[in-house]
């Protein structure tokens, strides 16, 4: 049997990773980095360790030990929470932060796969296992935008490529062709509550990848955590980018949705 390894951070993707890969006939190593991750995890996994992401030398020698020489990285594991110093780096981590012209998104993650490879470990693509949680374009619930609300969602989408290609975030959230939050350091969540707040409700947002997306890390997703942050900030509107987002609990968020009100859908860019 051929082993996978898994990073996981938060979220339920590690979850439908390790589903997915068994049904591939694959043994799955998972390495959970950060606290907070789904006991299911545990309970999925062929191996299962906690070994927190400032300690990238045992990291990288479990899964040499473990011999998982392909890994995919899954869950949130935002920068606010890695600066936090909670946990002092290894030397090999220490080596790498040190190393980095900038700390954007792109430049952590690539020289943590460059730092991976020479061990010979290779990261796959994110969504190798998951492209049926990728919807085509279309709207999902009940309720459809408004012309207004389209509109919005047009401004957001140019809005978000923008600051995608700066390696910023890929969230914005809009309300009258305005911009009420980007999304940087604080993740997706609360871009959401805030832009919400300073939107006084009927916010739109609107989620998408780089322009330049590299499919094996920070390939945008969204789940319950993200409609709830909706549902709590006022927001009506979720747009994601088809076929570029992978989305999460479908069942269950659009079921919310409907009860909410809240309009969800996939579009392309033009």
């Amino acid at each position: 049997m051929k082993t996978i390894g898994l990073l996981a951070g938060i979220g339920t993707l590690p979850v439908e990773f390790i589903k997915a890969a068994h049904m591939q006939g694959y043994k799955v190593v998972c390495i959970a980095v950060i606290p907070g991750v789904s006991s299911m995890l545990q309970e999925l996994a062929d191996v299962y360790y906690d070994i927190n992401v400032a300690k990238l030398n045992k990291i990288i020698k479990t899964l040499v030990k473990e011999q998982a020489m392909e890994v995919t990285m899954l869950g949130k594991v935002t920068k606010e929470w890695l600066f936090k110093g909670l946990h002092l780096p290894d030397l090999r981590a220490l080596k790498v932060l040190n190393s980095l012209r900038n700390r954007k998104d792109d430049t952590i993650m690539l020289s943590l796969v460059d730092e991976l490879a020479k061990d010979g470990i290779e990261v796959l693509d994110q969504t190798k296992y998951l492209k049926p949680l990728m919807p085509s374009a279309g709207v999902f619930t009940k309720k459809e935008p408004t012309e207004a609300q389209f509109r919005d969602i047009m401004f957001g989408f140019q809005a978000a490529k923008l600051i995608g290609a700066m390696d910023l975030g890929q969230t914005v959230v809009v309300k009258n062709q305005a911009v009420m939050a980007v999304e940087a350091i604080e993740g997706t969540d609360a871009c959401i509550k805030r832009g919400g707040l300073l939107a006084r409700g009927d916010a739109v947002v609107v989620k998408t990848a780089k322009p330049k997306q590299d499919p094996r890390f920070d390939v945008p997703a969204i789940g319950l955590t993200t409609l709830q942050s909706m549902e709590e900030s006022g927001c009506k509107v979720l747009a994601i980018e088809a076929n570029s987002t992978l989305f999460a609990e479908q069942e269950a968020v659009i079921k919310e949705a409907n009860k909410k009100g809240i309009v969800i859908l996939a579009v392309e860019q033009e």
